[in-house]
Order: structure tokens, then C-alpha cells, then sequence
């Protein structure tokens, strides 16, 4: 089964170097979007890297690998991802079998064997609130919002999915095509949101597939400080979200 996996790296090139080898044997093709300088180091021949010539937003890389890639599903990988040797054919095969799965994502692990929440809800603006304000140090979100993280559910088969952390998706190329792929307007955060939310619009379903695993050395670097430069990207990706899509904001807890 002919699977294409694009890595966008700003400036992790050591983790890319650990991610190559895993993720080659798994596709058919690999292209690594190398978006500033110290992003990538030598490959062999059949992995494409592409160089820009300014940083681009992380939706724009994203877009510009999968157009470089024909195969008809494609995983969008993060380069601090560690995927188990069969986890790309075990989420491609059950993609293959489900001509409306448009996404399929793994169970993601941290790196010690803990299991991590990437199965998620469409979001609220009264969870949102918490998230992404000092609220949450008095709300935890990890410990208070079970049901936006759905921190009670444990499947240990596919299960249907509003959308899944984006650092280790497959993406059917039909609904990409169809749905043009990642907004580019968003910069880095909420585009996995998003694409989720349009495919759920259009029909196309959304599946969590616990017999793919993959390690995540998921940093939450958003989440150290209030006011940051990221902080400011996440808040401009909420409401370039809620322009996209007014009627979430109806959705309140």
C-alpha cells in the first residue's frame, strides 16, 4: 500500500535525524520540509528535502510536502514523533477499509510509556477560556477537563474521533484534495482543528487507531508560560477558528 510521510522541520534537525530511519522502511516516499536554517542534515537519495527560502507557518509546510507527494495517503509527521515499526501500515490498512476515514491517528505514548491524550472533542469556548488563560493553574486541564481530553476513555480499538493531535496523522489525499488541505493562515496551532472540523463537515470520518503507536515527546511548550510568543500564536489561531466556524462559539462548556 503506497503511503508518502513529509516531516516539517524548524530547526530540529537532531530529532529529524532520529526520525528518518523509522519512519523510511514504513512509506514510499519522504519528504522533509526544511523551514530555517539547522533543519535537517544528510539523508539518503530518496528522501526529498525541501528548503525554503523565508519560514513558513506550520499548515504552509505542511501543504507545500503533501503537494510534493503522490501517493493516495500521506502521514504529517513532527519530528519529535518516534513511530513503532508498524504503526504507518496498521493506520494506513484500516484507512483502506473505511472509504470515508479521511484522518486516522495513533495512540500516542511520552517517551517513558505513558499514555497520552490524542483522541480530543471539538473544543468550547468555556474550556478554551481555561486552557489558554492563568485559569488553568487553578483548573488544571490534564486533571479537570476529562471530557474535552476524554481522559475516562481508553479504547483498545479504533473508535470514531471529533479530531486527534496532529503530530502523527494519516491523511487520506482524496479529503485533502477535496478540502484543499491545511489553512495556511494559521500559523502554528489549531490547524489539525480545523482540518478535523471541515472534514467533519464534508463527511469524512475521524478515527483514533490504538493499534498504531507512536512515541511523543510532547513538550507543551505553549503551555510554560502565559504570556509568550507562542501564547499570542495560540490566541490568534482560536480566533481565526471561531471566524472560521461562528457556531462553535454557541458551544460553551
Amino acid at each position: 500500500m503506497n503511503v508518502a510521510a513529509v516531516v516539517v522541520s524548524h530547526g530540529h534537525a537532531a530529532d529529524v535525524a532520529e526520525l528518518v530511519p523509522l519512519l523510511r522502511p514504513q512509506v514510499e516516499e519522504l519528504v522533509v520540509v526544511a523551514n530555517v536554517p539547522g533543519s535537517v542534515g544528510e539523508f539518503p537519495p530518496d528522501v526529498r528535502v525541501l528548503e525554503n527560502e523565508r519560514p513558513r507557518g506550520y499548515a504552509a509546510n505542511a501543504n507545500r510536502g503533501i503537494a510534493e507527494t503522490r501517493s493516495p495517503y500521506v502521514v504529517v509527521a513532527n519530528p519529535d514523533t518516534r513511530p513503532h515499526p508498524d504503526a504507518v501500515t496498521v493506520l494506513a490498512e484500516f484507512a483502506a477499509g473505511r472509504p470515508r476515514c479521511g484522518i486516522a491517528g495513533p495512540e500516542l505514548r511520552y517517551p517513558d510509556g505513558r499514555w497520552q491524550p490524542a483522541r480530543r472533542r471539538f473544543p468550547t469556548v468555556g474550556g478554551t477560556l481555561v486552557r489558554r488563560t492563568p485559569l488553568r493553574a487553578l483548573f488544571p486541564p490534564l486533571e479537570r477537563q476529562r471530557d474535552y481530553y476524554l481522559l475516562d476513555e481508553r479504547p483498545s480499538e479504533p473508535v470514531e474521533a471529533d479530531w486527534l493531535l496532529g503530530a502523527f496523522l494519516l491523511l487520506r489525499r482524496e479529503m485533502v484534495a477535496e478540502l484543499g488541505g491545511f489553512d495556511p493562515r494559521f500559523r502554528l496551532y489549531g490547524e489539525d482543528i480545523d482540518l478535523a472540523y471541515r472534514a467533519a463537515k464534508a463527511g469524512w470520518e475521524r478515527w483514533h487507531v490504538p493499534g498504531a503507536v507512536v512515541v511523543h515527546a510532547w513538550s507543551r511548550a505553549s503551555d510554560s508560560a502565559f504570556l509568550s510568543r507562542r501564547t499570542l500564536w495560540h490566541w490568534r489561531s482560536v480566533a481565526r477558528f471561531a471566524r472560521k466556524h461562528p457556531e462553535r462559539l454557541r458551544a460553551l462548556r
